[in-house]
């Protein structure tokens, strides 16, 4: 039995980034193991690319393997510094 003061554990499974800046006509979207990148001006998708390539090398750093070995508090720092750099 669980008791009502327990907290669900939360598990991070990925990220999803949205440009909206995008009126070219192209459909941008990005796949990695870590996230969905859609849509976008061709510039704030490269934006997002970077962000998710610089995401996934911190994680590397620090031995993690997937987001789930990962705290949600320490991905959103690994993202703030992923956006910073």
């Amino acid at each position: 039995m669980s008791s009502k003061n327990e907290r669900k554990q939360v598990e991070l499974i990925g990220f999803l980034g949205v440009g909206l800046d995008g009126k070219d006509g192209h459909q941008r979207l990005t796949r990695s193991e870590h996230f969905v990148l859609v849509g976008g001006s061709a510039e704030t998708h490269e934006t997002m690319q970077e962000t998710a390539i610089k995401f996934s090398e911190a994680l590397d750093r620090r031995g993690k393997k997937s987001l789930r070995d990962t705290s949600p508090e320490e991905a959103l720092d690994l993202l703030n510094e992923a956006l910073d750099s």
